[in-house]
């Protein structure tokens, strides 16, 4: 498995939701105009359960062909050294990329089916013939889980989890899991806490600032909160979360704002992005430029590929972000 982290520029626009996972090899030809099974790298360990919550889900042996259908679940799949036959490209990375994004070397040897992202494509799911499907980090609900798992052996959202909210951890140890290769899951996971590490305590001052993570879509605003791949990272970095802000949330991961409150974001680092819209124009915004942090030249505007990587989530995308985020972010609270 190849982790080093590819610093190619990559133009991705909205954020959004899940990808694709992956496969073992056979000498079958497979359905849906793949014409050979997707390859595994790496021997799993069998049967292996997943907790989830929807009960426990039970995989007998090696999966050959894996549907990931989850946001940022192929990406991971790839980092285990697995290979989707089907794939959502939620972030708009391009067919021509196999929908991955720039911050994961690993690839296809063979191009996935890149499945639709505004509706569960069930009739081209089943065509795939998948025998594992991972909808890990979803929407996490029962009628397309039973629908699903009529398809192939389903894995969803953990227990306790909300729409889209599944932690990036939970993420990897769920699908590592699934495929039979927890070790290597670990591994992963230990990394990017690794990194994690080093960069919080390289700036323990942090741990004393509030930060909020701001965006704009159209004519509205909006803030992250604690259950947002965005904001946690932020917050395992060491920062604290803008309290007026989260009293806001009401039970999910996004506050929508308006220009004319867009200032309770305000706090010691501000970091914001457009959806669908340029940077240079939310950067000169009048909403953007309402955040005192702003003013005061604490506010940080994500280019495109920051962008991404910061919502994407997975391990990859979370230490190009850090490696990004961290010089910035100390200019910002010097």
């Amino acid at each position: 498995m190849r982790r080093t982290l590819l610093r190619a520029a990559a133009a991705a626009t909205a954020l959004a939701t899940a990808v694709s996972m992956a496969a073992c090899s056979s000498d079958d030809d497979s359905a849906g105009g793949r014409s050979a099974d997707s390859a595994a790298t790496s021997n799993g360990e069998f049967p292996t359960s997943v907790d989830t919550k929807f009960g426990e889900i039970t995989i007998d042996e090696a999966p050959q062909r894996v549907v990931a259908l989850g946001w940022g679940d192929a990406e991971i799949a790839l980092d285990l050294g697995v290979q989707p036959v089907g794939a959502r490209d939620w972030l708009g990375f391009g067919e021509d990329n196999d929908g991955i994004s720039p911050f994961n070397d690993d690839s296809y040897d063979e191009s996935p089916e890149i499945l639709d992202t505004e509706e569960v494509e069930y009739e081209k799911i089943a065509s795939l013939n998948p025998d594992l499907i991972l909808d890990v980090r979803s929407a996490g609900d029962e009628d397309t889980y039973e629908t699903l798992s009529d398809i192939a052996t389903t894995v969803s959202v953990p227990e306790g989890s909300e729409s889209f909210t599944t932690t990036w951890e939970d993420q990897v140890s769920m699908i590592s899991t699934a495929l039979g290769l927890p070790e290597t899951g670990d591994e992963l996971i230990g990394e990017v806490n690794g990194r994690i590490d080093e960069a919080r305590e390289a700036n323990p001052d942090w741990s004393d600032k509030t930060a909020s993570v701001v965006t704009q879509f159209g004519d509205g605003w909006g803030a992250y909160v604690a259950g947002d791949a965005r904001m946690d990272l932020v917050t395992a970095l060491g920062f604290q979360e803008n309290s007026e802000v989260a009293d806001m949330a009401e039970d999910n991961f996004y506050v929508d704002l308006s220009e004319e409150n867009i200032d309770v974001t305000d706090s010691d680092v501000v970091i914001g992005f457009p959806i669908g819209s340029d940077t240079t124009e939310f950067e000169e915004s009048s909403g953007w430029n309402r955040i005192g942090a702003v003013k005061d030249g604490r506010g940080i505007v994500a280019d495109e590929e920051l962008t991404s990587a910061f919502s994407l989530g997975t391990p990859d995308a979370m230490l190009y972000a850090i490696d990004e985020l961290q010089p910035q972010l100390e200019e910002a609270t010097s």
